[in-house]
């Protein structure tokens, strides 16, 4: 696992996918949120808008990213 620093309150979780490295681009956000294949804090989440805050684990392709404070 890897820490994430953001530098506002909250992030959204596709915005956070591409910050973190996990993914190209938006529309790959899109397509690994929509087919369930993103998890936070050990759930599957399908929205694309989900609202992050620090301490949230975001897991992809056997890889995890924890949102941090910048």
């Amino acid at each position: 696992m890897f820490d994430v620093a953001i530098s506002d309150q909250v992030i959204r979780l596709g915005q956070f996918l591409k910050l973190a490295n996990l993914i190209d681009s938006g529309a790959e956000a899109k397509e690994v949120i929509a087919d369930g294949l993103v998890c936070v804090n050990g759930d599957v989440e399908t929205r694309r808008g989900r609202q992050l805050v620090v301490g949230d684990v975001v897991e992809l392709g056997g890889q995890s990213a924890r949102v941090s404070s910048g």
